[in-house]
C-alpha cells in the first residue's frame, strides 16, 4: 500500500500541534559581518546620523517636541537614503511614542504610517532565500520591526474598539476578532525567529495550533478525570 504524502502545509500543522513551538524557533542564520574598524564609510555615516537623530528620544521622559525632531531628521536620512532600513524602523518606532496605545484607535492615519514605515523595513531587509545568511543589522531590524506589527496587531484584537486602529488599513481592517490574534502570532513567530526573545514567547502564546494542542489536552484530562471520579454502582448478585 503508498503512503500518504503530506502536504508542506499539511506537515507543518502537524510539527505545530505536536510541539507548538517548533515554527516558532527556527532562529535565522545571522553573521557579524563587519568589526568596527571594517564598517563600510556610507554606513559608518548613515549610523552616526541615526543615533544623533534618536538622542531626543533615548530620554526617561521625552516630549512630543522631541519625539517630532527625531522623525524629521530620520525623515532626513530616509530622503537621502532610502534603503537605510534600520530609519525606516526607527522612524515608526518614534511614530508610536507620540500615542498611547489606548489613543490609537482615534488616530488610524499615525498608524497607516507606522505600518507603512514597518513594511519597507521588512521589505529591504528580509533574505531572499533561505541559505542567504543575514547581517546582525538586519536582523536587529527584522526582529524589531515583526515584533512592532504582531503587538499592534495583538492589541487590535483585544476588543472590537481597539480594532478600529486598523480603520484606513484596507488589506487589515475587515478581519476578524480570531484572525488578527493569527496574524499577531505569525509575525511575533518572525520576531523571534530574528532573535526577540520576548516575541518567541508571545509568538506561541497566540499560536492557534498551540492553542488547539492545549485544547485537545485539557479535553482528554477533563474526560479522564471525570471517567476515574465516576461513581460506580454494584450489581447485587
Amino acid at each position: 500500500m503508498e503512503t500518504a504524502k503530506l502536504s508542506a502545509n499539511d506537515t507543518n500543522v502537524l510539527s505545530a500541534l505536536f510541539d507548538p513551538e517548533l515554527s516558532l524557533t527556527s532562529a535565522t542564520q545571522v553573521e557579524n559581518r563587519w568589526l568596527d574598524d571594517q564598517v563600510p564609510n556610507r554606513l559608518r555615516r548613515l549610523r552616526e546620523q541615526e543615533r544623533l537623530a534618536l538622542q531626543s528620544v533615548n530620554l526617561e521622559q521625552p516630549q512630543p517636541v522631541d519625539i517630532e525632531h527625531s522623525i524629521s531628521q530620520l525623515s532626513e536620512i530616509i530622503a537621502n537614503e532610502p534603503s537605510y532600513a534600520s530609519a525606516w524602523n526607527n522612524r515608526a518606532q518614534a511614530r508610536r511614542m507620540l500615542i498611547r496605545d489606548e489613543d490609537l484607535p482615534r488616530n488610524p492615519c499615525t498608524v497607516v504610517e507606522i505600518f507603512q514605515d514597518l513594511a519597507q523595513a521588512i521589505s529591504l531587509t528580509t533574505p531572499t532565500g533561505p541559505d542567504v545568511m543575514l547581517s546582525d543589522l538586519d536582523a536587529r531590524v527584522l526582529a524589531s520591526a515583526h515584533t512592532h506589527k504582531g503587538y499592534l496587531l495583538l492589541l487590535a484584537s483585544k476588543s472590537e474598539d481597539n480594532r478600529k486602529l486598523l480603520a484606513a488599513l484596507p488589506h487589515l481592517r475587515d478581519l476578524s476578532i480570531q484572525e488578527l490574534e493569527e496574524a499577531a502570532s505569525r509575525e511575533l513567530g518572525l520576531g523571534g525567529r530574528y532573535g526577540n526573545e520576548t516575541a518567541r514567547q508571545l509568538a506561541v502564546k497566540t499560536n492557534p495550533y498551540a492553542k488547539l494542542c492545549g485544547s485537545i489536552v485539557r479535553e482528554a484530562l477533563t474526560k479522564e478525570i471525570s471517567e476515574f471520579y465516576q461513581p460506580h454502582v454494584s450489581l447485587a448478585k
